[in-house]
């Protein structure tokens, strides 16, 4: 049994009061639900309970306590990320950038959850599969056993890390995340070129940095990882 799993026999097969069947989807999509509009204090056994019509203590069947909720909740992002991939048929480079492109975009569909969990080991089965299809990609470009574990951590950990950026900035509330967006063409456009002489030299290029650089650090490694490849593997 994977770790966190609560065993089968101790689930709810009733109708809750609200005249829903819990199971650990509907947990999972209920707390997505609150998340995404309440933020992370959303994420307590008393909200879910009342949006679910259950008394709270139900949802203990399901999951040991609120961290392990979380994980699951990021696991079901992460399996969102991979519904549908299927690398087998692509170049290990592009399918990498393939699965880095659709974690980036789920987790910029869920950026409060993005923001709490990125950085989390679910220890479930989509990351199971995640971690096995990232891993399977670079040991066919040549790398060997070590390397490969090597070479996805650095892979992952950059495109969770822009993830987690990207979707922080976005739970900002719209008045905050303007004044960091405006902060490139206000702020910094009038600074004393005698005192900042290279920011005044890339004035006109500033504003590129309001923007994600996720696609361009993306590139990036994808070629540092192609031009270190030994060449295809098995």
């Amino acid at each position: 049994m994977a770790e966190g799993r609560i065993p089968a026999e101790r689930r709810r097969r009733k109708p809750t009061k609200s005249g829903v069947v819990l199971s650990e989807d509907v947990i999972v999509d209920c707390a997505l639900r609150l998340v995404g509009r309440h933020g992370p204090d959303a994420l307590s056994v008393r909200r879910l309970g009342a949006a679910l019509g259950c008394d709270p203590s139900a949802l203990y069947r399901y999951f040991h306590n609120t961290d392990d909720l979380l994980l699951a909740l990021a696991d079901r992002i992460i399996g969102e990320a991979q519904s549908g991939f299927d690398p087998d048929g692509m170049p290990w480079a592009e399918g990498l950038r393939e699965m880095a492109l659709r974690i980036h975009r789920c987790y910029r569909e869920h950026p409060r959850v993005a923001a709490m969990a990125a950085y989390r080991v679910t220890r479930r089965l989509n990351e199971f599969r995640a971690v096995d299809t990232g891993i399977g990609l670079l040991r066919r470009a040549g790398f060997d056993d070590a390397t490969a574990v090597r070479y996805y951590a650095a892979f992952v950990d950059t495109v969770l890390g822009h993830a987690a950026l990207d979707a922080a900035h976005l739970a900002l509330p719209v008045e905050r995340r303007e004044a960091d967006d405006l902060a490139w063409v206000g702020v910094y456009a009038g600074l004393s070129a005698r005192e900042y002489p290279q920011l005044a030299s890339v004035r006109g290029h500033l504003p590129l940095m309001g923007g994600s650089s996720f696609d361009a650090a993306l590139e990036l490694l994808l070629a540092a990882l192609v031009a270190a490849a030994p060449g295809e593997g098995g």
